[in-house]
């Protein structure tokens, strides 16, 4: 009986013990939970920089070394040569696309002319998401700098999320990670012209100062023949002005390699008005369907160039100096030939018994040299720099449009061939403020670009 009392008394002891100790470790871990709950909350909330484990990170790893391993061999040709060779450089990335494409996997290169490769299964993975069916699949892109970018892509029934990983080639040429996250999809779409298009999670204000651009667009199925021009007159693809001359990029456009002009397509050439364009938008409810045009330098948001170049030039490169007739006569002192361009009439700060523009910017004599508007006009130029879009070289004189500026008129002109691949342009009509730097690009008499170069 004794014996049974003290059994007793010790399983009431375990018991009280065992309960105080229960509670302890249930309001501690309670509190923990709710902690770590909340911030795993906030944390898929937000979307981005999403936990990444750690099995997961090392096969990502491993997969990116192996291909890098593959390679090697192509980036140790090329290596340097592509920074300074933009055609080399395409080079590069078309024969590691070969290689690494023997894996099955959609790969392409980082620019946004590439073709991808194996692309059939990024589109049956898009078509799966479509049908909220769980699928994932691996994107490989090839960047200019002969490193790799390696996309996965889920759909969990829900939602998408893709984690980049980029790996380049160190010092010692050896593959080097250098980032890999995780983000969240907000929105996604496949066209029906074969563009995936998306916006992934990113930081937004007021946790950060500046918008931070979570869009993408992907080229997944090649273009149809449809949707490019050739032209049976030069016996390739051709570059042509927009039908909305107003927002015609062709001018901008001339330095495209040739190569590419049968694997971009722009799919607003055809609209006439921007007008048609926000009209779709609103239709998609995008949020720049009512977004202010951009003009001039998007990023002086002041207009102030002068000031913004001031405050980002070295000062080595802004120095005062004359302002002199195209006879040498000294009318005045200039504040830096930064601060003035071709054409120029006020704010020159000197005095004359006419009207004067700027005619040259000599950059040797540290002058900024004026004359009348009738000095303004030359019927010639010289450029070089050419990139042909219609014939690798020009052999004999061509009758053509030429455009000496962005809101420039094209004026009738003949471009004769120089040495070192230099042209001479004489124009029917002498053309005002001609300006060296500026591209001058030829056109053909149904707005087909020929070509173009800078201006000496």
């Amino acid at each position: 009986m004794k014996r049974k009392s003290i059994l007793l008394v010790l399983c009431i002891g375990m018991v009280l013990t065992s309960c105080k100790n229960i509670k302890t470790l249930n309001d501690s871990d309670v509190k923990n939970e709710k902690s770590q709950n909340k911030t795993v909350m906030e944390i898929q909330d937000k979307g981005y920089d999403l936990p990444i484990d750690e099995k997961k990170k090392k096969e990502v790893v491993n997969d990116c070394e192996e291909n890098m391993e593959a390679i090697r061999d192509i980036y140790s040709e090329f290596n340097g040569m592509q920074e300074a060779d933009q055609n080399i450089a395409r080079q590069m990335m078309d024969r590691m696309k070969e290689i690494i494409k023997q894996n099955g996997n959609p790969v392409r290169g980082s620019d946004h002319y590439s073709v991808m490769e194996n692309y059939q299964k990024m589109e049956m993975f898009l078509n799966a998401a479509r049908q909220e069916e769980k699928d994932n699949v691996i994107l490989y892109e090839i960047d200019i700098d002969g490193g790799i970018t390696r996309k996965e892509y889920t759909y969990d029934g829900e939602n998408m999320f893709v984690m980049s990983a980029k790996m380049l080639w160190n010092d010692d040429t050896e593959p080097m990670l250098t980032y890999i996250s995780l983000s969240k999809i907000k929105e996604w779409k496949y066209t029906e012209y074969g563009n995936f298009c998306y916006e992934v999670c990113v930081p937004e204000p007021p946790e950060v100062t500046e918008i931070v651009d979570g869009s993408c667009i992907i080229r997944v199925r090649p273009l149809n023949e449809e949707c490019l021009e050739y032209s049976e007159k030069y016996g390739r693809y051709v570059l042509k002005k927009s039908k909305n001359l107003a927002k015609d990029q062709s001018y901008v456009l001339y330095n495209l390699p040739k190569e590419l002009l049968g694997k971009v397509v722009f799919p607003l050439g055809d609209f006439n008005s921007k007008e048609e364009i926000r009209e779709i938008a609103r239709k998609n409810n995008l949020k720049v369907a009512n977004k202010p045009d951009s003009e001039d330098i998007c990023f002086i948001t002041d207009g102030n160039y002068k000031n913004f170049l001031s405050l980002n030039m070295d000062p080595k490169y802004i120095k005062k100096g004359n302002i002199v007739l195209k006879t040498g006569e000294i009318l005045g002192k200039h504040d830096g030939l930064t601060n003035y361009t071709i054409g120029q009439r006020k704010g020159l700060g000197i005095s004359y018994k006419e009207p004067l523009y700027v005619i040259k910017l000599d950059g040797k004599k540290n002058q900024v040299v004026v004359g009348t508007e009738k000095d303004l006009y030359e019927k010639e130029l010289f450029a070089n720099d050419i990139n042909w879009l219609i014939f690798d070289e020009l052999q004999e004189p061509l009758k053509c449009y030429a455009k000496i500026r962005y809101k420039a008129k094209e004026a009738e002109a003949i471009v004769y061939p120089e040495e070192n691949g230099e042209v001479r342009v004489e124009f029917t009509e002498p053309q005002k403020s001609i300006t060296s730097g500026q591209s001058v690009v030829f056109y053909d008499e149904d707005g087909v670009v020929l070509g173009g170069g800078k201006i000496k």
